[in-house]
């Protein structure tokens, strides 16, 4: 009945409808929540194609290559940011490396920050090593937020080579961007990342003070 349910709602005209049987998908096999939900992804309703694109992320591992394909359909067609962002957020967690070319032109076509937040959110979680050119560039944003997520991607990523490019932020006026570096330099580690972290023990912030004594007890555990 759950399923019969969620398809009569989910061909409903009423988006409201379509939402509450995207919601009822829970309930349902994988696989065939994903069969049921391929047609509301090019939905004329945003909510519901938004609806949609994310809850992929919880079902696509169904079928990858489906799921791959639909979601880049996403990311390069659809009309809306928020529907892109979330297609952008559905590769990312379901570690689709093989769109990091999509991800990387998207990021470098538009400046939106809140598309590139999610961009730069979905390398993250991919940890797909030649992320860090769009990681570098999200470095030089004058969002505060942008800068801090990419900040957190590269220390994800694990590429000491760039270690350098963190250096100015160990100072820098948002304390959510220096609690980043510190998180991090720990990540990254190595004798300079050490020195800096010592330094950014004394910050004015507890919240940064707390993370680079934590990163460096961790360097310490592993040296």
């Amino acid at each position: 009945m759950a399923s019969v349910s969620a398809r009569d709602l989910l061909q409903s005209s009423d988006y409201g409808d379509c939402i509450s049987g995207l919601n009822q998908l829970d309930t349902l096999p994988d696989a065939e929540a994903l069969t049921l939900i391929t047609p509301l992804i090019t939905h004329g309703n945003a909510r519901v194609r938004y609806a949609a694109v994310s809850k992929i992320a919880k079902i696509g591992n169904a079928d990858r290559a489906v799921s791959l394909e639909l979601l880049r359909d996403r990311l390069h067609n659809d009309s809306e940011l928020d529907v892109k962002a979330a297609a952008a957020d559905s590769l990312g967690a379901l570690g689709f490396t093989e769109a990091y070319e999509d991800l990387a032109a998207l990021y470098h076509a538009t400046s939106d920050w809140l598309l590139r937040l999610s961009i730069v959110a979905a390398l993250s979680e991919m940890g797909e090593p030649k992320a860090i050119e769009v990681l570098l560039d999200a470095l030089m944003s004058d969002n505060d937020l942008l800068v801090a997520t990419a900040i957190g991607a590269i220390g994800d990523l694990g590429d000491a080579s760039v270690l350098d490019q963190l250096e100015t932020f160990m100072c820098h006026d948002d304390s959510q961007v220096r609690f980043r570096t510190a998180q991090a330099l720990g990540h990254l580690g190595g004798d300079r990342a050490r020195a800096w972290l010592q330094r950014m023990a004394d910050d004015t912030d507890a919240q940064v003070v707390t993370q680079a004594k934590l990163a460096l007890e961790q360097l310490d555990a592993v040296s």
